[in-house]
């Protein structure tokens, strides 16, 4: 392939960008392990990520703003609790893979 080819490729800023987003939403410990046990467990509540991390409720629902600004989780309110779960994408797909994967060794 040649260096022009390569080169084009690159220019596509948005795609490249987008993917770096991704992975840096998981790239952060807390993040990750507030995904881990949502790839884990259909939905939790933020009490209950809070509690298991050891972190607070207030830095888990600022986390998972995050997360859900990233496309990646989405939440439902029950009375005055919040559940959260992982949105189907290609990209959870791959970290659900990923984790499962390192969760059985």
């Amino acid at each position: 392939m040649n260096k022009g080819t390569l080169k084009k490729e690159l220019k596509d800023k948005n795609a490249i960008f987008a993917c770096a987003r991704e992975f840096n939403m998981v790239g952060d410990p807390t993040r990750l392990k507030i995904c881990y046990l949502l790839c884990r467990h259909k939905e939790l509540s933020v009490g209950d990520i809070a509690e298991v991390v050891g972190v607070s409720i207030s830095a888990v629902s600022h986390t998972l703003r995050k997360l859900q600004k990233a496309n990646m989780v989405e939440s439902r309110r029950e009375s005055r609790t919040v559940y959260y779960k992982l949105k189907k994408s290609p990209f959870v797909r791959v970290m659900k893979e990923r984790i499962n994967h390192y969760a059985k060794t």
